[in-house]
């Protein structure tokens, strides 16, 4: 990437090249604009280098592991005691994000896209300086993407608590994890360690894990939780961290009472921040939301200075990379004038824990707020052939439907569950119905299967259970 700029005038900025930026930046280019993009650290932001990547490789060396310890169940043996090599896992997830990295600046290049590796500081509302060179633009993105929230809890300076970050470097197995946090990133990294052997217990302030989830959804992973035997404190307040010889005690308050776990190390997963510090925006007129989360945007991801938007974790409404890509196709589109909003597109989510969990369009307790009508049709994964096959039998699938019979929504805990959503964020997304999904033939045996079965449950029921 170049470090030196001269002063020029560009049709875009992007700041960040995270998935929300370099994505907008390829379409921009696509659609005739002269991009560039402002990197501070490495192409693929947060996702590709900290993130969804590095975290699904260790997640998938952890199934393996899992795999090759139920070698009986499958018949075949394994001589010898079976070894966690956490070091070997970790260069692997290192060798899988270079590869992706260097994907990525192949992209920017077939793109003709410049990129320049710099800290970039708005001046105004129309210029940016970046390696001691000023860029103006026509129109800007900001895709600065988030950092990890750290608490103000006393002990936290500890050299035994990680962070997300520096944790996925960290070569050395624990015997015990405490995790603070229940949700997104602190689950995947509890049933991740699990399956690695470690014992591991969460703290969670509030009364449920995954508030925004669908509640069903959220007690059946509470109970493969439990199954697998990781503990987890609902309701229990973090007062501070004591370091000791061999460990770390986590003291928290729950009913009124002062508990203490004892680990070996502790994850802080207490969520992430905008990354908006250095940004210079107090040189312009763009404003932050009204809860601080970040700066606000409208439906076309614009913020109070209309040729400047932001998009992705920065702007406090979605923290996932998938809606970051989607918002700067939408922010994109807005600048060269195609019709795009956000606000209409349903965005899935997925969880890797295990089993994983999928979700898009409305929960149960989202209808009942709206006031509206529904039905839902389930199907459980041990009545189904393929899952039984890869002994992968826990879970099941929960379609909603309004009155009109359109599907409003799906939550899945299963195997495949991070693949089988995109099929029902389409249904969503075009407004199909129950109907739909029956009269399409699913391929025997896959575990796709299991939305036919529940579209079938919310008519004349499944065939298979």
């Amino acid at each position: 990437m170049d470090t030196n700029i001269n002063k020029r005038k560009v049709d875009i900025v992007i700041i960040g090249g995270g998935t929300g930026g370099y994505v907008a930046a390829i379409y921009a280019s696509r659609m005739k604009k002269k991009v560039i993009i402002i990197e501070e650290n490495k192409l693929g932001g947060t996702c590709l280098n900290e993130g969804c990547i590095p975290t699904k490789s260790l997640i998938t060396s952890a199934h393996k592991y899992q795999d090759a310890l139920a070698g009986d169940t499958f018949g075949f043996h394994v001589e010898g005691e079976i070894k966690v090599d956490l070091e070997k896992m970790i260069e692997r997830k290192n060798k899988v994000v270079d590869r992706l990295v260097s994907g990525v600046s192949f992209l920017m290049k077939k793109n003709e896209i410049e990129v320049i590796q710099g800290k970039a500081t708005f001046i105004d509302d129309h210029c940016v300086c970046v390696n001691e060179g000023i860029i103006e633009f026509e129109d800007c993105l900001i895709a600065t993407g988030s950092t990890v929230a750290i608490p103000k809890i006393k002990g936290c300076d500890s050299e035994r608590i990680y962070t997300s970050t520096t944790l996925l470097n960290h070569t050395v197995l624990p015997n015990s994890l405490c995790v603070i946090g229940g949700g997104v990133i602190g689950l995947e990294f509890a049933f991740l360690m699990k399956n690695l052997g470690v014992d591991v217990q969460i703290v969670e302030y509030l009364d449920t894990l995954l508030p925004q989830m669908d509640q069903e959804l959220v007690k059946e992973l509470l109970r493969q939780a439990k199954k697998k035997r990781i503990k987890i404190h609902l309701s229990s307040k973090v007062s501070h961290f004591e370091e000791k010889d061999d460990g770390i005690i986590t003291y928290f308050e729950k009913e009124g009472k002062e508990e203490k776990i004892e680990s070996e190390i502790v994850l802080l997963a207490t969520g992430r921040k905008a990354n908006i510090d250095g940004l210079g925006l107090e040189n312009t007129s763009i404003k932050l939301r009204e809860d601080g989360k970040g700066i606000k945007v409208d439906e076309y991801m614009r913020t109070s200075v209309e040729h400047i938007y932001a998009v992705g974790d920065v702007n406090g409404i979605l923290q996932l990379a998938h809606a970051a890509s989607a918002q700067g196709m939408v922010a994109i589109n807005h600048i060269v004038g195609k019709e795009d909003s956000y606000l209409n597109k349903p965005v899935p989510s997925v969880i890797f824990t295990d089993p994983e969990i999928a979700t898009v369009g409305l929960s149960e307790e989202e209808a009942i707020q709206k006031g509206i009508a529904y039905k839902k049709g389930m199907f459980h994964y041990r009545a189904n052939g393929k899952a039984l096959v890869m002994d992968e039998i826990d879970g099941w699938i929960k379609i909603l439907k309004d009155e009109k019979d359109v599907i409003i929504g799906a939550h899945i805990i299963g195997a495949d569950a991070s693949s089988l959503i995109a099929s029902l964020a389409l249904c969503i997304s075009n407004k199909l119905k129950d109907e739909d999904i029956e009269k399409t033939i699913f391929a025997h045996p896959t575990t796709a299967e299991v939305i036919h079965e529940a579209a079938l449950d919310l008519s004349i029921g499944a065939f298979h259970e």
